[in-house]
C-alpha cells in the first residue's frame, strides 16, 4: 500500500472505511482499504477496436499454423511476406517458435455475472484482495466488465494446459464462494447466459517477459568472407496475465526494436537494451548515420 502510495498514482486514498461503503463483509476480517484510479477495458471491444485500428492502417491478417522454430524459418518467411522484420507475439507457442523452455502455461478462469442492478447492489468499482493478504493465498478479483456485466476472478494454476474446467470444477466454486463471503451481494447474481465461464491458458515464462530481439545469429558470407548476420526477429511474449496492462509500453519498446533492426543495429539482450536506453550516443549516432544513408521501407 506505502508503495502505490509513494508512486503518484492517481487518486490514492487509504480509507478503512471503503469496506463498509462497498459492502463488504465485515467478517472477512478485512481491516483496512485503499482506493486509486485506474483504467477498466472491456477487452472484448478492446480487441474490436484494436483489429479495426491495424485494417484502417494498412495491415493484412494472414491465418496459417508455423511450426518448429522461427529463427530456423526466418529467411523463408521474410522473403514470402516481402518483408523487413518479424515479430513473434506468439505467446505459449515461444516454447517451441522461439526455442524459449522457459515458457509455461499459467491456467486461469472466471465467471460472468449480470451487473445491472437487479439482484445486487450494481459493483462500479474493482474490488481486489490481493494471495498476499487473502485467507488461503488464493485472489478475490472482482472488476466490472462492461456496463452490465462483472467478473470474479482468481485461478492461476502453473503448468496446467487443459481447458476443461467448468462451473462445478472445485477450483471454480473455491474462486466463487471466495467472491461471495467476501462481498455478500454476490451470493444472489446471475450468471451471464450467453457466456457464464471464460478459461484460457495465459502465456508465462520462469524468467521476465521477454521484449528483445532475437539474440542468434547466422554465418554467411560477405564479400568473400565469414561474418554473423544478426536476426531481423524481435520477440515480445510471456506477459502472463498482464498482456492489457502491458501492451503499450511493451509496444513502444517493439517499435524501438524495429528500427534498430531497420537501422542494421547489432542486437542486444534486454539488460543491454537498459544500458542504451540510459544514454548510448554512439547508438543513436549509428540511427543518424543510417537515416541519412539510405531510405528504408518496413513491411511488417
Amino acid at each position: 500500500m506505502r508503495e502505490i502510495e509513494c508512486s503518484g498514482v492517481r487518486g490514492f486514498s487509504r480509507d478503512p472505511s471503503l469496506i463498509q461503503k462497498q459492502g463488504i463483509d465485515p467478517h472477512y476480517s478485512a481491516v483496512d482499504a485503499y482506493k486509486h484510479l485506474a483504467p477498466i477495458i472491456d477487452t472484448d471491444r478492446g480487441m474490436e477496436w484494436l483489429m479495426g485500428l491495424t485494417q484502417s492502417k494498412g495491415a493484412k491478417f494472414h491465418t496459417e499454423t508455423i511450426n518448429d522454430d522461427l529463427f530456423m524459418q526466418e529467411e523463408i518467411l521474410l522473403n514470402r511476406f516481402s518483408a523487413a522484420v518479424l515479430i513473434n507475439c506468439i505467446g505459449i507457442s515461444a516454447h517451441t517458435l522461439a526455442n524459449d523452455k522457459t515458457c509455461y502455461p499459467l491456467r486461469g478462469a472466471l465467471i460472468r455475472v449480470l451487473n445491472d442492478g437487479t439482484d445486487f447492489s450494481k459493483v462500479h468499482s474493482s474490488l481486489v484482495i490481493a494471495a498476499d493478504a487473502a485467507h488461503d493465498n488464493e485472489i478475490v478479483f472482482i472488476v466490472p466488465r462492461n456496463d452490465n456485466v462483472h467478473l470474479i476472478d482468481g485461478i492461476a494454476q502453473p503448468h496446467k494446459g487443459e481447458l476443461d474446467l467448468t462451473l462445478e470444477s472445485p477450483e471454480t466454486q473455491r474462486m466463487r464462494c471466495r467472491a461471495e463471503a467476501f462481498l455478500p451481494g454476490l451470493k444472489n447474481a446471475r450468471l451471464d447466459p450467453e457466456y457464464p465461464l471464460a478459461q484460457s491458458l495465459r502465456p508465462a515464462r520462469e524468467r521476465n517477459i521477454r521484449v528483445e530481439r532475437e539474440l542468434r545469429t547466422r554465418t554467411v558470407m560477405l564479400h568473400g568472407e565469414q561474418v554473423e548476420q544478426p536476426s531481423r526477429i524481435i520477440h515480445s511474449y510471456g506477459h502472463g496475465g498482464f498482456g492489457w496492462s502491458l501492451s503499450f509500453g511493451c509496444a513502444a519498446d517493439v517499435a524501438e526494436l524495429v528500427e534498430n533492426v531497420l537501422h542494421n543495429l547489432p542486437a542486444a539482450d534486454m539488460k543491454s537494451h537498459e544500458s542504451i536506453e540510459a544514454g548510448d550516443a554512439h547508438v543513436q549516432a549509428l540511427r543518424n548515420q543510417s537515416l541519412r544513408n539510405q531510405s528504408i521501407r518496413a513491411v511488417l
